[in-house]
């Protein structure tokens, strides 16, 4: 010590160990960070959810006008399921359907922007987010146009004879997987981008080195490197697409019905809420199944 004074210099010091309560406040910030998020959720959420699992509960033979009695009747869910079954096969099987047609556009598109574009790149991202810029209903209804029996498409096809002369698009099956396919093929085509932006071109050059063509590289190379995006992408997509109501409701007639309209029929026009809720959780039930089910033989590394 006299030393260093002797030299001018000051003896080492030592960090102060921080107080306790500043500890407990650095504990405590990752919760406080997180508070605004969970009350969003508890209220806008979870109590909504609480209250749709309580009407799917309700006694059936009750009403909105005199009110509905807790009975807790668990009848409420085999019977809107024999009553609508229909419904929900069809709301799958179109579902199913566009993601197909999804993947088979979504897909090559998606390579092409993300290895191909070069510096079209920005343009063509902008060319696939650009129609979620107009409202939902605007675009199905465009679609209606687009299909509709005097249109220039329904023309076309009578013209080269896929049609008949009293072929129609508009009001057929056809019309709404088509727009399914076209409302959610962003959902799609983003995800997908991301996980190909990332595929490193060298390594599609190994292949060719090793004496892969160009499926066998697409197989072995491309595909799996991509799968994380084209989970995500499959998942943003089919959900969606399996609770949409709008395009079967413009697209569509009766016929083609999807279980979104039986929902939106039960709450806004039969006033049947308990039928509505349970088969509300009924198509939450299933979605989970399926989501689960295809998450655990697809593998969940880098999705969830």
């Amino acid at each position: 010590m006299t030393a260093l004074a002797h030299l001018g210099g000051t003896p080492p010091t030592t960090p102060a160990a921080p107080a306790p309560d500043r500890r407990r406040r650095h504990r405590l910030l990752p919760y406080l960070l997180l508070l605004p998020g969970a009350a969003w959720l508890l209220v806008f959420f979870a109590l909504p959810l609480l209250q749709l699992a309580a009407a799917s509960l309700y006694d059936p033979a009750g009403s909105l006008s005199t009110g509905y009695a807790m009975t807790w009747a668990v009848g409420n869910y085999p019977d809107a399921l024999q009553a609508y079954w229909p419904q929900f096969l069809r709301s799958f099987l179109y579902s199913a359907i566009a993601l197909v047609l999804a993947l088979l556009m979504g897909y090559p598109l998606a390579y092409a922007i993300a290895q191909k574009a070069g510096r079209w790149k920005n343009l063509l991202l902008v060319a696939v987010v650009a129609p979620m810029f107009t409202s939902f209903l605007v675009r199905t209804l465009a679609w209606k146009t687009i299909l509709s029996d005097n249109g220039a498409l329904v023309g076309l096809l009578r013209d080269v004879h896929l049609l008949g002369p009293d072929g129609r698009l508009l009001a057929t099956p056809v019309a709404v997987v088509l727009g399914l396919t076209y409302n959610f093929l962003p959902f799609l085509v983003l995800p997908l981008y991301a996980s190909l932006e990332r595929l490193d071109p060298r390594l599609l050059e190994a292949a060719s080195d090793l004496y892969a063509n160009p499926l066998r590289a697409f197989g072995r190379v491309t595909l799996p490197l991509s799968m994380p995006g084209l989970i995500a992408g499959t998942l943003l997509f089919f959900i969606p697409a399996t609770g949409d109501y709008i395009n079967a409701e413009l697209l569509g007639t009766p016929n083609e019905y999807m279980i979104g309209n039986v929902i939106d029929s039960a709450f806004l026009v039969r006033l049947d809420y308990p039928q509505g809720a349970a088969l509300s959780f009924l198509l939450m039930a299933a979605i989970l199944a399926i989501v689960f089910t295809y998450l655990r033989r697809a593998g969940t590394e880098e999705v969830l």
